[in-house]
């Protein structure tokens, strides 16, 4: 016999069967409501979305067809490219050239056309009978030593000068030099020379000199050569035939060490030399006569320039001892100031 009333026994019923079918309800309900699986296929690009506005840092581009899409539409000023991985994108499908910009072929500013005014202008007429060309002959007078002398054994005046007049290659030549002693002049000498050019830097001397001493006159035929010698030495050697045979040679170095720009000091070395012996005129064999000597000007200007010096001379072999008999010193330093000048 059961325990309920028969009253409550509906209702009892009905909220057992409310109760077994909740369960099975709510499992179709869940089942209903779950979300389905993503699709295998891509949904298409649109090429007209904004890009800009789209968070790229989220997207996967490997996946994504490049090729087809209009870059030219995409706003990529607000894209983080910093955050692409450009290693899985596909370039090779992009087409590079339609991103250059042809060059223009016209210049922006049109080159004017040249008239005949702007040859005129640019190339005038030469009129030849207005130019002044350089004349073809030159001359030059070089007072190199004009001095005054102060020795050991009395003091005197003493020269050395050349010139020359004519064109590069072809010359004629003077020289001369001398020493006065007492009011009467001791030895002087004139040399007149056809010089040719046989180098930039070298001239080769044919001609006469002509002795001008107290004693007698002599007449001398010269050969010789000078020029400059390599590290700018002055170079001078000329050998000389006289009367009975006679031959004498002459040979000078000049050097001029600049300095300053002014100021300049000149060492200078001269030898004479014999090839037999005249006592008459007193000259030895050999060696007969060495001259050194130093001097220091100043240049006002290239024309003008005295100077101030000393120089020592001496004999030697039968020379010196043909001036010892006649009373003379064989050897004499002198203090010298002068000046240099040239035409």
């Amino acid at each position: 016999m059961s325990r309920f009333p028969a009253p409550a026994r509906p209702l009892l019923t009905a909220a057992l069967l409310v109760a077994l079918a909740t369960p099975a309800w709510a499992q179709s309900h869940a089942h209903g409501t779950t979300t389905a699986p993503a699709a295998t296929k891509e949904a298409p690009v649109d090429p007209q979305a904004n890009h800009g506005s789209m968070g790229h840092s989220q997207m996967d581009h490997s996946k994504m067809d490049h090729g087809n899409m209009d870059h030219s539409q995409m706003d990529h000023s607000t894209m983080d490219h910093g955050s692409m991985d450009h290693g899985q994108m596909d370039h090779s499908t992009t087409d590079h050239a339609a991103h250059k910009t042809a060059a223009p072929s016209e210049p922006r500013e049109p080159i004017p056309v040249v008239t005949a005014a702007d040859r005129l202008a640019a190339f005038p007429p030469i009129e030849h009978g207005a130019m002044e060309h350089a004349p073809e002959i030159h001359s030059m007078l070089l007072v190199n030593r004009l001095e005054q002398w102060d020795g050991q054994h009395g003091n005197g005046q003493a020269w050395e000068a050349s010139g020359w007049v004519g064109g590069n290659i072809h010359r004629l030549w003077v020289r001369s030099e001398g020493e006065r002693s007492g009011g009467r002049t001791e030895a002087a000498d004139v040399e007149v020379l056809y010089g040719r050019s046989v180098s930039p830097w070298w001239d080769v001397l044919v001609g006469v000199k002509q002795d001008l001493g107290p004693g007698d006159s002599r007449t001398w035929a010269a050969l010789g050569i000078q020029g400059l010698a390599p590290y700018k030495f002055e170079t001078s050697a000329t050998a000389y035939v006289g009367e009975g045979g006679q031959v004498m040679a002459t040979a000078e170095i000049e050097y001029e060490l600049l300095l300053t720009n002014r100021l300049i000091l000149q060492p200078l070395l001269e030898a004479t030399l014999a090839a037999k012996d005249d006592p008459r005129h007193g000259t030895g064999s050999g060696l007969n006569k060495v001259e050194a000597g130093l001097r220091l000007r100043y240049e006002f200007n290239r024309r003008f320039a005295p100077y101030i010096g000393i120089s020592h001379e001496r004999l030697f072999g039968d020379t010196a001892d043909y001036h010892q008999a006649a009373g003379e010193r064989a050897r004499d330093t002198r203090w010298v100031a002068g000046v240099r000048v040239w035409f």
